[in-house]
Order: C-alpha cells, then sequence, then structure tokens
C-alpha cells in the first residue's frame, strides 16, 4: 500500500492547528468547498468539493490537540477505504505538523496528482494559521 507523507511546523498553537483541521469551519478554510460533521470519534463528516464529489469519512482518531484521523467511507474509488489525518506536537510557538494519506492501492496518476494537490492545500492551511490568508475554494489549486 501506498501513502502521502507531509511534514512541516506551522507558527500556531496545536490548539489552533487542531480546531482548523477538524472542525467543518476550520476545514472549509483550507480544504473543502463545504464540510459538516461533529468532532469526536466514529463521527461522520461530509465532505463537498462541487457536484459531483461529495464524500463521507469517519472520524477513525480523534485525540484533541494531538491526533485526528479519517478512514475514507465514500469517496473517489482510489480514496475509498484510504487514512487521512495529522499529528500534532507543540513546540514552544510552533506546532511540528506530521501529514499522512495512507492506504492507496497503488502509485497511479490519481495517486501522484492527489500528493501535489495535498502540499497545495496543506501550504494554505499554513498560511491561514500563520498570517490570515485565506483563498477561496475555486482557486486554491491555483495559489
Amino acid at each position: 500500500m501506498a501513502g502521502i507523507f507531509h511534514n512541516f511546523p506551522i507558527r500556531a498553537s496545536s490548539n489552533s492547528v487542531f480546531e482548523t483541521i477538524t472542525t467543518p469551519k476550520g476545514l472549509d478554510l483550507w480544504w473543502t468547498k463545504s464540510s459538516s460533521g461533529k468532532s469526536g470519534a466514529g463521527e461522520l463528516f461530509q465532505f463537498d468539493f462541487g457536484p459531483d464529489y461529495q464524500w463521507t469519512a469517519i472520524l477513525s482518531e480523534y485525540i484533541p490537540n494531538e491526533a485526528v484521523e479519517w478512514t475514507m467511507q465514500e469517496a473517489d474509488q482510489d480514496w475509498t477505504g484510504t487514512k487521512v489525518g495529522f499529528r500534532l506536537k507543540q513546540n514552544d510557538r510552533v506546532t511540528d505538523v506530521q501529514f499522512y494519506h495512507m492506504g492507496w492501492k497503488s502509485e497511479n496518476e490519481h495517486f501522484r496528482t492527489s500528493n501535489f494537490c495535498w502540499a497545495m492545500y496543506l501550504r494554505i492551511l499554513k498560511r491561514y494559521l500563520e498570517f490570515g490568508e485565506t483563498v477561496g475554494y475555486e482557486d486554491r489549486l491555483n495559489t
């Protein structure tokens, strides 16, 4: 099984990072067009990426300010069953972020494209938390 991994620092508290990666309001600032769900292990999230991309995931791990993981339930064929997660570690005024998207069946074209897209989305997350910058959904992969 293949996986995507990105490690990077964010100059923000782990609490701020965690809220931005686990709440619908936070997710909509950097990743989804819109989302819904309650924070907590076992909760169902709905992710809207446009008319043809209405996906769902179970929040399979939820440790406040430390770790979160979704298991994709209804999604693109390549994404279904994969796990998207974050590990956070606070170091003074910086939070070290370990991101992963694991469980890909192969390193196909969609895997490579998703790796690029994750890098772009994670950059937007970092810029939002460090500088308050927001990017409209339609412009996120062109930033």
